[in-house]
């Protein structure tokens, strides 16, 4: 992790972001790169900025804090979570989940600092290992973290890469990067993977047809019927 800390905070309540992020204020080496107000905006957060710790919320609106915890401990390069929370009867719930600490509202500053010397202390996950893709660009061969990458779109014979740089291509097909990258993408469509990062949500249209909602980009891929199953169970479990 850097020296300068960077940090999202995560809570439905206006007041309570205000009053984390002003406690940040008086912490040494803390950076605050986003205050949302729930899951899907944390998650779109966390897919472009990267953040090192989350101070998260339990009682979100739609997806709540513990699952939202899941799902950010499944990305290649995960943040660290303290959990902020006005209940005590989830402590050991986030136990469970790896968080680094647990706070109890009203926050105190320094309870606070101790909570961020513990993420210090703790350091960036070491075993996890920020995978990447080898893509051709102009008839050059280089990497992509697959956390830059937005969507894995099948064409005839190749599968162009839409990531945040722009397009590539890459001679694997859709399922021998299942196969290597299997624990972190996910499948929408015979023609389609998406890294889990980047899932936030399903679209149901006029006509049926159910679309995916990602992370930083409008672009939203069909999803089928085969995988629609699969699909909205990870949503409601991870």
């Amino acid at each position: 992790m850097t020296n300068l800390m960077r940090i999202l905070i995560v809570d439905d309540e206006p007041l309570a972001r205000t009053r984390l992020a002003a406690l940040l204020g008086e912490c040494d080496a803390a950076e605050v790169v986003g205050s949302v107000g729930d899951a899907d905006a944390a998650l779109a957060v966390c897919a472009e900025k990267h953040p090192d710790l989350l101070l998260l919320d339990i009682n979100l609106p739609g997806v709540d804090g513990t699952t939202l915890a899941r799902r950010l401990a499944a990305m290649p390069h995960p943040p660290q979570v303290i959990f902020c929370t006005a209940y005590e009867q989830f402590a050991v719930q986030a136990y469970d989940l790896a968080a680094t600490d647990y706070l109890l509202k009203p926050v105190r500053l320094e309870r606070l600092r101790h909570a961020l010397q513990r993420v210090q202390r703790r350091g960036p996950p070491s075993a996890v290992q920020r995978p990447n893709l080898n893509v051709r660009l102009r008839d050059e061969q280089r990497r992509i973290a697959l956390d830059d990458i937005y969507y894995l779109l099948a064409d005839d014979k190749y599968v162009t890469v839409h990531h945040r740089d722009g397009e590539a291509l890459i001679e694997d097909s859709l399922r021998q990067l299942e196969q290597s990258h299997g624990a972190h993408l996910l499948r929408l469509h015979r023609n389609c993977l998406v890294p889990i990062q980047r899932l936030l949500g399903l679209k149901t249209l006029a006509d049926g047809q159910v679309v995916a909602r990602l992370a930083g980009t409008d672009f939203m891929p069909e999803v089928s019927r085969r995988n629609l199953p699969a699909l909205r169970k990870w949503l409601r479990e991870d």
